[in-house]
Parts: C-alpha cells; sequence; structure tokens
C-alpha cells in the first residue's frame, strides 16, 4: 500500500474508534416497573444516579429521569402527573409545577411537538423533591397527552434522603 492510503486508512479508523467511545452521552438504565392494568411502558427510564431502585433522591433538589417512549397517536401536547405512595396505603397526587410537568418543551434531541405515530422520543423530567419525611415512596409517572389518554407510564422506588452526611434514611419495602 502506499504511505498516503495507509495514513488515510489509519485516520478513518481513529475517527471511528473515537466516535464510538464518544457514543451516547445517556445516562444508564434504570429498572422500573409496569404500572398496573395494559398502560403503555417506556422504552427506557434513566434516572440520574440509580440503575437499581430504590433510587435515593435528596430533600430540596432536583432528580432528573429521562424517559423513551414510543408515540402511539398524533400528540398536540403532553403533561406529566405523578402520585406517591407511602406506607404502602397512602397514595396521592404530586403537585407539579406547570413548566415541569408540560413534556413538549422538555423533549431532547431537538424532538418537539405535535408528535407523531411511530416517533420514539426522549422526555428529560427534573422532579423537584421536597421536603418530605425521609422514608420510601413508590412513584408511578404518567405521561398523558391533550385528550387525556396515556401515552406512557412507569412506576419506581425512591428514598428520601437528607443531603448532609450521616443522616438516618427510613427504608420501606413494598410487596409488589
Amino acid at each position: 500500500m502506499q504511505p498516503n492510503t495507509l495514513i488515510c486508512l489509519s485516520l478513518l479508523l481513529l475517527a471511528s474508534l473515537l466516535n464510538g467511545v464518544q457514543g451516547d452521552d445517556k445516562m444508564p438504565a434504570t429498572e422500573v416497573k409496569r404500572c398496573s392494568g395494559n398502560k403503555p411502558f417506556p422504552l427506557e427510564v434513566r434516572v440520574s444516579g440509580c440503575v437499581v431502585p430504590p433510587c435515593d433522591v435528596i430533600k430540596g433538589t432536583v432528580q432528573t429521569f429521562e424517559i423513551d417512549f414510543a408515540v402511539d397517536k398524533y400528540i398536540t401536547s403532553a403533561t406529566t402527573l405523578v402520585r406517591a405512595t407511602t406506607l404502602g396505603i397512602i397514595t396521592v397526587p404530586y403537585e407539579l409545577p406547570e413548566d415541569v410537568a408540560a413534556v413538549c418543551p422538555n423533549l431532547m434531541y431537538g424532538a418537539y411537538c405535535p408528535l407523531y405515530p411511530t416517533e420514539d422520543v426522549t422526555y428529560k423530567f427534573e422532579f423537584p423533591i421536597g421536603e418530605y419525611p425521609e422514608i420510601g415512596v413508590k412513584i408511578e409517572i404518567y405521561l398523558v397527552d391533550q385528550d387525556r389518554d396515556i401515552a406512557t407510564c412507569f412506576v419506581c422506588d425512591i428514598k428520601v434522603k437528607k443531603g448532609s452526611a450521616g443522616s438516618q434514611v427510613y427504608e420501606l419495602n413494598y410487596l409488589n
């Protein structure tokens, strides 16, 4: 081979290797559960800093979720709804600020509404963690469209903790 050809091939190989190393900046996938009933399940969920729940969340901070889901109908707008269950029996809606609950402005990778059937999109959900007791909580996250149909839904166990070191945490185990 000619020296110039060898240099070109070496550069191509190096470029493809670097592309593979840089690759995907996504967080690792988090193990989440299906919602009860036959509701659409996300393609993948990534919770910052958590692969296997319960996910530790710190009071007074924001926990980042990236939710990949498949669109199965024409969607002009979507909203996030959260329900929190504590002590295994008390379930309440978790109110979100309007700008956090709005799905369309928080889509990633250049996606925007309206969404069309067969699209796969990623929603960046910045979940505010309030000043709540340090206990285990089962959260159900629903993305609902303009017709109040569920676009996707999943359940994730979290453990609310203080931000300072040495804090005591009470973890509750839920039956599946």
